[in-house]
């Protein structure tokens, strides 16, 4: 799973907070998806900052969405 196809043009620029406006960097991956769309084995991701992570979280939380919340060096580990 790639996180940083839609990063910008700068393929190795640090992943950033997908809030919308938010440029920090990022430090959480929340992965989610929806039942109605997507199978269940199926994860989309999003990368949050310390700044956006509950408001991000919950956004998916209520929709019933959110799968788990896992730091970026631990879901960046788990990807290689």
């Amino acid at each position: 799973m790639n996180l940083f196809a839609d990063q910008g043009p700068d393929e190795n620029s640090a992943p950033v907070c997908s809030a919308k406006g938010c440029r920090a960097p990022a430090v959480w991956v929340l992965a989610w998806n929806n039942p109605k769309l997507h199978t269940p084995d199926r994860r989309k991701t999003w990368l949050a900052c310390e700044e956006h992570r509950e408001h991000l979280s919950q956004f998916l939380g209520v929709r019933g969405f959110l799968k788990d919340v896992v730091p970026l060096a631990e879901w960046s580990a788990a990807d290689r």
